[in-house]
């Protein structure tokens, strides 16, 4: 079993696996990530799909905004909002004052027949200075790591949560389904990098207490300092020597003694 995690975020739900499985062939070999010499690379914004707007735009948007003052929201490619999420998302954002990067997932046509949310007309100019709109794809590797962006509101898709822990955010959970629940949980209750901003189609607060929460996140100076240190022990990881590095060493030992006693059968 070969997982994109680390040691040091997961190490008694590693060793239980490990219990479980009755032997140690599982491997934390993560965060799986373009990382390059301690930093972001400068290549993630290739992956992924098209968007309305350039990484150029969004960098210079982003180079413009004071240190840890943007909140990015985003979530994840696979995710739709409701029509009713989106309104107080969106409402939400307006109220709360702060600068903003809001990446949403742009419905087809048989999307928008079932109620999936688009981002409500006019909402763009309302907020425009302080709020960047992103329709489609975003190099979200890109924009967490500029030093603009303090807090991340996110669904916790661990791909996201990943991304989210790497740059050193804080976190707003808003989970929709699936895992996203209980890596949510594990952000707030275990880790105390994040705090709760909703959950589900159900539990939506009121968008004047939405908008506080993501206010109140560019100030959380607790749990950014958690996430910080999480970022430094995920680098650590995959760095020389780290637990990362020595896990992916022991599954390439493994896999080529397996290969060498295959050859010679």
């Amino acid at each position: 079993v070969v997982i994109n995690t680390f040691t040091e975020l997961e190490q008694v739900y590693l060793n239980h696996l490990k219990k479980e499985l009755g032997h140690e062939r599982a491997f934390a070999v993560g965060p799986v990530l373009p990382i390059q010499t301690g930093s972001i690379s400068t290549k993630p914004e290739e992956r992924g799909g098209n968007s309305t707007v350039s990484r150029h735009d969004i960098m210079e948007w982003l180079d413009a905004r004071d240190k840890g003052s943007v909140v990015y929201v985003c979530f994840g490619s696979r995710t739709f909002l409701t029509s009713s999420q989106m309104e107080v998302l969106t409402r939400a954002l307006e109220i709360s004052g702060v600068n903003f990067v809001l990446s949403v997932r742009v419905p087809e046509k048989g999307h928008v027949a079932k109620e999936h949310g688009t981002v409500p007309r006019g909402f763009s100019d309302r907020v425009k200075g302080r709020g960047f709109v992103i329709e489609g794809w975003a190099p979200q590797l890109v924009i967490l790591s500029h030093r603009a962006v303090g807090a991340f509101v996110s669904h916790c898709g661990w791909n996201s949560v990943v991304e989210g822990l790497i740059s050193g955010v804080a976190m707003l959970t808003w989970p929709m389904g699936a895992d996203q629940y209980t890596n949510a949980k594990l952000l707030v209750d275990e880790l105390g990098v994040a705090v709760r901003a909703a959950e589900g189609e159900k539990v939506i607060p009121e968008a004047s207490e939405l908008g506080k929460r993501i206010e109140e996140a560019l100030g959380r100076t607790k749990e950014r300092v958690k996430a910080e240190m999480l970022r430094d022990d995920a680098l650590l990881a995959i760095g020389n020597g780290g637990s990362s590095q020595r896990e992916l060493d022991a599954l390439v030992k493994l896999l080529s003694e397996v290969q060498r006693v295959e050859s010679t059968s």
